[in-house]
């Protein structure tokens, strides 16, 4: 008996047919059966479904003699089903990687739930993956299980089949069925939910939802959409043959209203002749049902008028939206101009010589070198005013309270902004800002270099999506000062932005902490992570790619890698700052950090101090490489799609070529550099030496104080002793950057 049988019931689906079934039948997880039912498509489906199940005898094709609809081509793969649970595939969605594992482990866990609700992303037919907006619900849940009356906000949740795995004993025990016609999950999912004594969560992705351009059936302008009334009617029935449920018709009530009401909504549902007649029968069905004794919310109120009253105020939405945006249009052309009126009158107040004004990573917080600039400045020139520009108030309440700060495009921050004598930021500020004579503008940069930057991106149109790079350059152009902790980056700053900047060879500020640190420095963010003190702490940081719309990439299974580093390691996992609010976390990382196979440490606010709680790094080409390798301590670069990334990115020399430590080119060999203990071998220590000579040339611990000394009180101090004060030799022909 298998554990999975997945349903995939298809229907002129042959373009996306082969995707759906590859994703199933390639999982890591194989104790799965595959119930196809050809629903009597007219394309190449059925053939297609037949070639399958010709060489995987895990697939099995059942041909409809006729075409019956989607829920009841489910119905007719129900008992054919054997396994222990029942996957509902549409033939247009794929199984992410990882999937069923992920949920084979997530059911053992919580001993076989009736129903088991995972995650989705929606995957756009231009190439844009977004996360189920409600994906919190499921995190909330927690590890255990739970009914529907004690988490009511599960039926939140998009209510389709294919979000959950159910089980099959649950399903045939209550007789769960699919009706015909559109929107038939409604009067599945309700009943089940309704009906399940035991829920589970998995706060993972588990399937992309395809969104066609064409072709999906409820994105199709039809009056079968009418559909929707009978559905709920159903609904409505399946609860007053249980009394014992009849505390949900309020929810279902208001659920019916809302559902109805965004089909009507849409633009491409209905016909235009047909609206009338959808409110009227919605208008109706919501009077019939409404229990006794219950205030109708206001959204829904409508319900209870006419459909011209309707209309109406629809159109009162839109106008009153139009007025808005042409409002703020001139709300904001108005203060545009207040702006460089206000500005021109302030450009006869003086500069005040003791404000300097910070912001780091498109003002997040008090972070990176500008955070490391800001403390030794209240150090050593206590006299010196630091204001941070934060982005919004959320941002600012995570700021100690001593630490004063003003919100971008306040009033507050015009005022500061017009006064200040010394910006330190590492990246530009907003155009808005008018350099004044006699104003410092600092620029601290995120890192040294790899991949291409500025002007660099020119020649790169995928990299650069998104960026302007001229108007990025125009702001460069305030810069005063280029903080650079290499001769490499000195060279990259000034061909990147050819603007009309210094370029000051103090070293990185966020790295101080690195330079001479020892393994007791890293002790107490252990503690925090929960990492034991005798672990080797494995740190993976893996960097956004070019060529793939949001950047993120899996290029190993964390699962897979955790298990093969074996007990007394611990994997720690830093995704790139943009990666960390999209799906990427969502698929794996978060579940896998809940059950304690690893640590997701993106969300620890200083990137160093996970550096320092760390033995080695594994990073494909994240700049973290170069600062780590200050600590001395060993780096592992895993470069199996280093073609891809330094052609659709650009990169300055050939990582794979003169790198930090040993490459690898595939999962295979990083494993065996950590089975065998290669990763730590002399050539590893070889490589770091050489790669420590050319990168961490002006790193000596003291780089917030030459900025602070130099720049801010005007006093002389010794340049770094560089490691190697020689230019970067060229790499086989292939480093770009030259002397001149």
């Amino acid at each position: 008996m298998p554990r999975f049988s997945v349903i995939i019931p298809c229907f002129k689906v042959q373009g996306f047919l082969r995707e759906c079934l590859d994703s199933v039948l390639a999982q890591s997880y194989r104790d799965i059966e595959v119930i196809a039912v050809d629903d009597c498509s007219p394309d190449g489906s059925g053939a297609i479904l037949d070639a399958y199940a010709a060489r995987d005898e895990r697939v099995r094709v059942l041909h409809l003699t006729e075409n019956v609809g989607l829920g009841r081509a489910r119905n007719a793969a129900l008992p054919h089903a054997a396994g222990d649970y029942l996957l509902f595939l549409d033939s247009d969605d794929t199984l992410t990687p990882g999937a069923l594992r992920a949920m084979a482990d997530r059911l053992a866990e919580t001993a076989d739930p009736d129903v088991l609700v995972f995650d989705y992303a929606r995957t756009y037919w231009w190439g844009a993956t977004r996360r189920n907006v409600l994906a919190h619900v499921l995190a909330d849940a927690g590890d255990g299980t739970f009914t529907a009356a004690q988490r009511p906000e599960v039926l939140d949740l998009l209510m389709v089949v294919w979000n959950k795995a159910y089980r099959r004993e649950f399903v045939a025990r209550e007789g769960f069925a699919f009706p015909p016609g559109y929107y038939e999950d409604t009067p599945w999912t309700f009943p089940v939910l309704l009906s399940a004594e035991r829920i589970a969560t998995l706060d993972r992705i588990c399937l992309y939802y395809r969104q066609r351009r064409q072709g999906n059936i409820l994105s199709t302008t039809s009056r079968k959409h009418f559909d929707i009334h009978q559905q709920y009617e159903r609904v409505f029935a399946f609860v007053d043959s249980r009394p014992a449920l009849a505390s949900w018709r309020p929810v279902l009530h208001t659920k019916m209203g809302e559902h109805c009401l965004d089909i009507l909504a849409k633009p491409d549902r209905l016909p235009p002749s047909a609206k009338g007649e959808f409110f009227r029968r919605t208008a109706e069905l919501f009077r019939a049902h409404r229990p006794a004794g219950t205030e109708v919310p206001a959204g829904l109120r409508v319900l209870e008028g006419s459909y011209a009253a309707y209309v109406l105020r629809r159109q009162g939405g839109r106008a009153a939206r139009e007025l808005g945006r042409r409002a703020r249009q001139a709300r904001g052309a108005a203060l545009g101009r207040a702006g460089r009126v206000r500005t021109a009158l302030h450009t006869l107040r003086p500069l005040d010589p003791d404000l300097a004004v910070y912001s780091a990573f498109s003002h997040r917080g008090v972070l990176g070198d500008p955070a490391a600039v800001f403390h030794k400045a209240r150090e050593l020139a206590p006299h010196i005013r630091g204001v941070w520009v934060l982005a919004d108030e959320e941002l600012a309440a995570r700021l100690p309270e001593d630490t004063e700060h003003v919100i971008l495009g306040s009033a507050a921050y015009r005022r500061i902004t017009e006064r200040a004598t010394y910006f330190v930021n590492n990246v530009n500020w907003p155009g808005g800002l008018v350099k004044r004579p006699g104003s410092t503008h600092i620029h601290t940069h995120q890192g040294t270099p790899l991949k291409y930057m500025g002007a660099d991106l020119l020649d790169k149109p995928g990299a650069r999506h998104g960026f302007d790079v001229p108007q990025m350059l125009r702001r460069a152009d305030r810069w005063d000062y280029s903080l650079v902790a290499n001769l490499h980056s000195e060279l990259v700053w000034e061909r990147a932005y050819p603007c009309r900047f210094t370029s000051l060879r103090t070293g990185s500020p966020r790295n101080d902490v690195l330079v001479g640190a020892g393994p007791e420095h890293g002790r107490e963010v252990r503690a925090r992570l929960g990492v034991p003190e005798d672990h080797t702490v494995v740190l993976y940081a893996p960097t956004r790619r070019d060529y793939r719309r949001g950047g993120h990439v899996d290029r190993i299974d964390l699962a897979r890698f955790a298990a093969d580093l074996g007990g007394g390691h611990t994997l720690v996992v830093r995704l790139h700052p943009s990666l960390a609010g999209g799906p990427a976390r969502g698929l794996g990382l978060a579940e896998l950090h809940r059950r304690g196979v690893l640590v997701d440490a993106t969300d620890v606010p200083h990137v160093q101090d996970v550096l320092l709680a760390s033995d080695v790094l594994v990073t494909d080409y994240s700049a973290l490489m170069f600062d780590y390798a200050l600590l001395d301590r060993p780096i592992v670069i895993h470069a199996d799609d280093w073609g891809a990334f330094a052609a659709s990115r650009g990169a300055y020399f050939d990582i794979t070529a003169e790198p930090p430590g040993h490459v690898s080119r595939s999962y295979r060999e990083l494993a065996w550099l950590f089975a065998s203990g290669a990763w730590q071998d002399e050539d590893a220590a070889r490589l770091r030496s050489a790669f420590r000579d050319r990168f961490c040339q002006f790193d000596d611990g003291r780089a917030a104080e030459r900025v602070v000394r130099t720049l801010m009180l005007g006093e002389r101090m010794p340049a770094p002793v560089a490691v190697r004060d020689v230019l970067p030799a060229p790499s086989a022909g292939r480093d770009v950057l030259t002397s001149s």
